[in-house]
């Protein structure tokens, strides 16, 4: 689009000064001819423009000249009022913020970037929690969030799942919203490791700063850390036999762990349309609410000890009905 372009060759000129017609041309891959026909735009439009002539000359912004909008372009604008969920910022303590700089943003913006903006905020929405599931808060989200921006050293009081609380000194790298729920990133005695912000109990922030490691990738960092997590998560296996009904449930019941296994391991159908197939596994007694889930649709058939335990459970389920209402005594 030509006012992105027209803003790019602004901010060159801006950020390093005097530029010739064919070290723009490069920079924004035109021809020289259309970069005289921007630079005549920009002059047309007020902007200071000042070409000098001869071997040496090039195009420079008279002294003291900056734009409004420093390094923007149409599809980084877009994509600060698409891809910013406004929840999530207001989690951080970042809502009003967010919303104040949108406005700045759109009045800085030349009026075809700013009309873009607008049509991809009316069009496009982030909705990041899963179906079914809302998003996890945490009273401590937005101290959690200063301390990362503050690199500021906190203690924690943190109750980690199926066990007792437990006190950890972190120096937090940075946030995460995965589906809906925080983690934090940090590094605990030297080793990075991952917290689920909801299940802090208590934070205190420390006067201490610490220095963040310069070679810290965060993306990188979380890909690797989730790997790892699944494959500490899912460390066992069951084999099972699934209806089509089961196998269309699959991705939204069980993940897309399990709907991978299951194109991968499954069998071909039988003449009622049944699979047979592996899909991966916690622990018996997790898989075993996990696949209650599919009624008379899902069918285990290995382990015995997992098939054996779904075996009990229908008893339990069938002699708690058969009592009637409110009569089980459990």
């Amino acid at each position: 689009m030509r006012a992105g372009r027209l803003l790019s060759l602004l901010l060159l000129l801006q950020a390093r000064g005097r530029m010739t017609a064919p070290e723009l041309a490069a920079e924004l891959e035109v021809s020289v001819r259309t970069v005289y026909r921007d630079v005549e735009s920009l002059s047309a439009a007020g902007v200071p423009v000042y070409a000098d002539r001869g071997p040496a000359g090039g195009y420079q912004l008279l002294g003291g000249f900056r734009t409004k909008l420093t390094g923007l372009t149409g599809d980084e604008a877009e994509s600060l009022f698409a891809g910013i969920p406004g929840d999530a910022a207001a989690e951080l303590g970042l809502g009003s913020v967010l919303a104040a700089a949108q406005v700045k943003l759109l009045a800085a913006l030349p009026p075809e970037l700013r009309s873009r903006a607008g049509r991809i905020r009316e069009r496009f929405h982030l909705d990041a929690p899963s179906w079914f599931r809302e998003v996890e808060s945490s009273e401590h989200l937005a101290a959690l969030a200063e301390a990362v921006w503050n690199q500021q050293v906190v203690e924690v009081r943190y109750e980690p799942w199926g066990r007792e609380e437990v006190t950890r000194v972190l120096e937090p790298y940075g946030l995460v919203l995965k589906t809906g729920v925080w983690y934090v990133a940090a590094r605990v005695d030297g080793d990075f490791r991952s917290y689920r912000v909801g299940r802090i109990r208590s934070l205190t922030r420390h006067p201490d700063h610490f220095e963040r490691a310069a070679d810290f990738d965060l993306a990188g960092y979380w890909a690797s850390w989730a790997e790892n997590y699944r494959a500490r998560l899912f460390h066992s296996e069951a084999v099972v036999r699934l209806s089509p009904l089961a196998r269309d449930l699959v991705p939204y019941y069980l993940g897309p762990h399990a709907a991978r296994a299951l194109r991968e391991t499954a069998g071909p159908p039988d003449e009622h349309g049944w699979v047979r197939a592996t899909l991966p596994i916690e622990t018996p007694t997790h898989a075993r609410m996990e696949f209650f889930r599919f009624g008379p649709d899902l069918e285990v058939l290995e382990p015995a000890e997992l098939r054996e335990l779904m075996v009990r459970s229908a008893a339990e389920v069938t002699r708690l009905y058969a009592d009637g209402p409110g009569e089980s005594s459990g």
